[in-house]
């Protein structure tokens, strides 16, 4: 018998329960390692951006999260304002708790007026650096910025420099929707990138009540 094969024959007289309890002690002390580098406590800047379902859901998940704790929250929305959606409803139960800023208009293609739009977008990014300049909100949500900087409609080296100047150092920021420039990428705290695989809609099933918003 080779000695992989007397291995292999030892290692099968082994109680499985037993060596997957080794195997999980040898990965905790790893794991217990690392943590104990880990001591920063700092407020993130987090982009959730890519071509997939589930951004802003995500960061709503944050936000019910950071309430749960009873943290107070802010949601500036840059682009949905102008719908009703389940979330507004859900967060509205939390009364002071949460500000709600519902600024958009809907999309572009439904404005068709590229003016107003910028303007629109103007307000909604000035009632966003009022609310996260007075640091009373553990996380303040900026819920489809990424859109309004693909389409010009704010400077995003003005974006740019807010976030990483003015921000006090304990407010988390999070931002939503596609093609997130890469500045912002850069001074990101943390980013992920929703992939699309498959989508209803391309099947011809509508936005419905419950699931897209």
């Amino acid at each position: 018998m080779s000695e992989d094969e007397i291995e292999a024959a030892a290692g099968a007289s082994v109680d499985p329960d037993a060596r997957h309890a080794e195997k999980m002690r040898k990965k905790k002390a790893v794991r217990d390692k690392i943590l104990a580098t880990k001591t920063v406590e700092k407020g993130l800047i987090i982009v959730h951006t890519g071509k997939g379902k589930g951004k802003s859901t995500a960061a709503f998940g944050m936000v019910f999260r950071s309430l749960g704790y009873g943290l107070p929250v802010a949601v500036i929305q840059f682009v949905k304002g102008a719908w009703e959606t389940g979330e507004r409803f859900a967060l509205e139960r939390f009364g002071d708790l949460v500000s709600i800023n519902a600024m958009g208009e809907g999309f572009t293609w439904e404005t068709q007026d590229r003016q107003r739009d910028i303007a629109a977008a103007r307000r909604a990014f000035e009632t966003a650096k009022d609310l996260i300049r007075a640091g009373e909100h553990h996380l303040v949500l900026l819920d489809e910025l990424n859109i309004v900087l693909r389409y010009d409609y704010l400077p995003l080296q003005e974006v740019l420099n807010f976030l990483t100047t003015e921000k006090p150092p304990h407010v988390h920021v999070v931002i939503t929707g596609r093609n997130a420039p890469d500045g912002l990428i850069e001074i990101a705290d943390l980013v992920t990138e929703m992939e699309m695989i498959k989508h209803p809609f391309r099947s011809g099933v509508k936005a419905q009540k419950g699931i897209e918003f």
